[in-house]
Parts: C-alpha cells; structure tokens; sequence
C-alpha cells in the first residue's frame, strides 16, 4: 500500500498504449509520451526563456511529467473521441478527477495529498507553463502520426490526427516556441523523408496559410 503502489504503478504505465484499437507499426506507451512531452516542454520552455519570457521550470516540470498520470485509471481515449463534444470532453475530466481524489485518499500519506492532487491535474491553462504542455502534448502526437503515416500505415485516423494536432499547436501561433516549431522543425520533418504522403504536405500548406491569413 502507499508509496509503494504509487512507485509500481509507474510500470503499468508502460503497458497502457496511446490509441488504442487501431493498427499501427510503432506502439506508444503513456509512460513514453509522457517522458517525450516533458522533453519537448524542455526544449519549448528554452524558446520561450531565450524570447525573454518567464518560465516557472519547476511548475513546467511537474505538468509535463505528470499529465496523463490520471490515464493508469481510465486508459488512453483517442483524441477525435475525447474532443467530440465538449460536454464528452468535461465528463472525462470529471471522472478522473473523481479516480484521482480517491487514488490518494486511498495510497497517500496526508502530508502529501494536495500536492499530488495538484501535479495530476491536468495543468493545461492560461499560463505560459499551461501553454507550453498543451503545445508540447500535441508535438509528441504530431510525431506518433506522422510516423504511423510515414510508414505507410493506411489507417485514415492518422491524417485526421495529424491534421488536429497541427492545428492545435498553430492556435498558440503567438509563443516563441511555436513560432520557431512552425517555420524550422515543421520544415524540417517534412524535409527529413524520401516520400511524404500527399495528403500530409497538403494540409500542412493548407494550416500554414490560415496561420498567415490570420496574421495579416
């Protein structure tokens, strides 16, 4: 009991695979994504300390790291679900809350309850730190469909994926960090492949040109 579960049930994030369901060559395990997003944090946090702005590294840390924690009770939910209808979106949020509170109630010491309530909570809000794991959660979700896509996987949902991720970085069009993903790191990996699937350099053209319509 306690800590101990705690410490062991980080193993069984490793047995719990993003997009479930569907066939893909690469598997990607909660506890892969989550230490990918808190590197790509990283790096985004640098951006954005480099730009001059104020980064809490310490608050950026604890959300990227800790941010699908609340997934060892409900499993990962595929992201066209999971966002299908708002209401859906904040009755998921409900129930974790609910497995999280009752998590620590049940494993941990009191003198450490809220502040694990607090680092499993999502973190995904108006602050810099906020922005940054919304941008970064959405990087590593990029990447794993594009992999899936570059691999010749026929699969249809990675296109909409790809597709839904790239937009929702590009709502943040604002940052440093997403400026500079935008005009070097997604050039680069639509350089970096002997093939790209037409379909991904035509919507990659298509957000890119709504991000520059909408700057103008």
């Amino acid at each position: 009991m306690g800590i101990h579960k705690y410490f062991q049930s980080l193993s069984d994030l490793e047995g719990i695979y993003r997009c479930p369901g569907v066939f893909k060559y690469q598997e990607h395990s909660v506890a892969s994504h989550s230490f990918k997003v808190a590197t790509i944090a990283q790096f985004l946090a640098t951006v954005e300390a480099s730009a001059g702005n104020a980064v809490d590294w310490k608050t950026m840390y604890e959300r990227a790291i800790n941010h699908d924690y609340s997934e060892l009770f409900t499993g990962d939910i595929k992201t066209p679900v999971k966002y299908a209808l708002p209401k859906l979106r904040q009755l998921l949020s409900q129930v974790e809350g609910t497995m999280i509170r009752q998590y620590l109630d049940a494993e941990f010491p009191v003198a450490f309850k809220s502040i694990y309530l607090k680092r499993f909570s999502a973190g995904k809000d108006d602050s810099l730190e906020g922005k940054i794991l919304s941008v970064a959660d959405k990087i590593d979700l990029l990447y794993e469909a594009f992999g899936e896509i570059q691999k010749g996987n026929p699969e249809p949902l990675f296109l909409q994926i790809y597709e839904e991720a790239l937009a929702s970085i590009l709502k943040f069009n604002d940052l440093p960090s997403v400026q500079y993903f935008r005009d070097i790191i997604l050039k680069d990996m639509i350089k970096d492949v002997s093939f790209v699937h037409p379909q991904v350099q035509l919507i990659t053209d298509r957000l890119l040109a709504d991000v520059t319509k909408s700057d103008t």
